[in-house]
């Protein structure tokens, strides 16, 4: 018989939410249908007697909207989105396929349905499976690579446009794997963030990143405006641990508050303005700075950006390609460094290539940069050596 498993996002829950998603779920199933959570934020749900696909799409389709209802919750309602798998047996037995299976098999089509965005279900098919498999292994080897301090804190320079001085570092995470080589940002931050490791993970390379800052200082005598950045992921923003977290390193490295910014992709702004105007105000009131990182592809508003307490708009690198000679970039681009301008922002260009490419954000009044005609994100150690060669590139006044 066909089971499904329906999950919620962990950040969200609580036990009163997981209390009202089980109670939706039961009214929504039929007399004898069976509901069970799992643990965490999953629940299974075996139906009998069902007649075919259609129907058990109908069932995954009326959970999803029973559950994406508003919630309130200490008086503020509270939306969530599930994701549902579903695998199909006529008969567990007579086929060969245990209980253990048939949940295994539902568990990965709730992966592919969390793949696909949240808010949908999917049939497990056979072809899924070495797909999930190789994403669960990778998940387990990143699990692993944290719990031995496997990962690895690189920098890259941010670089005034008009004078050359190198006024701050991004912090960026890298993994060199021993099975897979370095394994790409892009592969492993997404499964961080779905299984929340993000959220250690993030804490770590915050201290990291405070630390080494203070070191730099204390070695080139840089001002207090000199900056290391630090990505702050979805999951986090979502916990108001992370206003601790981020006192927390600031008070163990002894790093000013000024001197850390942290960057939220505009993207995630989106998804919970509330929330984020709320988190993001408590952040500001520690002393930090909040960027607001790849501008332009999250389709915010002006009034979006005008409630957000943040000090830096980072211009994302899709607008700078062809900045030099794409009449539709130049007009995007001095938009952006204009707003930024209007509203006391700093304004930053990401993906610098070119000499181009850096002398028209000059001409537009771009203020700073960062990208690979400076230097790609390096270790700590390679980075020291950038700032030694100082009669290459001048450092911070």
């Amino acid at each position: 018989e066909p089971v499904a498993r329906i999950v919620a996002p962990e950040s969200l829950v609580g036990d009163e939410l997981l209390r009202g998603i089980g109670a939706r779920v039961d009214e929504s199933l039929r007399a004898g249908d069976t509901a069970a959570r799992l643990g965490g934020d999953e629940f299974a749900i075996l139906l009998e007697d069902v007649e075919d696909d259609a129907s058990v799409a109908g069932v995954a389709s009326r959970l999803l909207e029973v559950v994406s209802a508003p919630f309130a919750l200490d008086g503020k309602d509270v939306s969530v989105q599930g994701s549902v798998g579903i695998a199909l047996a006529s008969d567990t037995v007579d086929a060969g396929i245990s209980v253990e299976d048939l949940l295994g098999n539902a568990d990965i089509a709730m992966y592919k349905a969390k793949g696909n965005g949240k808010g949908g279900f999917a049939f497990f098919a056979s072809e899924m499976r070495s797909t999930v498999v190789e994403r669960l292994e990778l998940r387990a080897e990143l699990k692993a690579a944290i719990e031995s301090d496997a990962l690895t804190v690189a920098y890259q320079p941010i670089v005034s446009i008009e004078t050359g001085a190198i006024t701050g570092i991004e912090a960026l995470l890298r993994w060199n794997s021993p099975q897979r080589g370095n394994v790409s940002p892009a592969t492993f931050i997404p499964i961080a963030e779905e299984t929340g490791l993000i959220v250690p993970l993030g804490r770590w390379v915050l201290d990291r990143a405070c630390r080494d800052a203070v070191a730099l200082k204390r070695r080139y005598g840089f001002p207090a405006d000199f900056v290391v950045s630090v990505n702050v992921s979805a999951r986090q923003l979502q916990r108001p641990e992370i206003v601790d977290d981020v006192r927390a390193a600031l008070e163990t490295s002894g790093l000013e508050p000024e001197s850390l910014t942290l960057e939220i992709t505009e993207s995630m702004m989106m998804k919970n303005m509330e929330l984020a105007v709320a988190r993001l105000t408590d952040l500001r009131e520690l002393g930090v700075k909040i960027a607001l990182d790849d501008f332009g592809t999250g389709y915010s508003s002006l009034n979006h950006i005008r409630l957000l307490p943040i000090n830096m708009l980072k211009i994302d690198k899709s607008f700078i390609s062809d900045i030099h000679d794409d009449h539709d970039q130049i007009t995007l681009t001095t938009t952006i460094v204009e707003l930024a301008r209007a509203l006391n922002l700093i304004s930053i260009a990401e993906g610098i290539e070119t000499p181009e490419q850096l002398a028209k954000l000059a001409e537009l009044g771009c203020r700073y940069a960062q990208g690979y005609l400076f230097s790609p994100p390096i270790p700590l150690a390679a980075l020291q050596a950038l700032l030694d060669a100082h009669e290459a590139m001048p450092l911070a006044a």
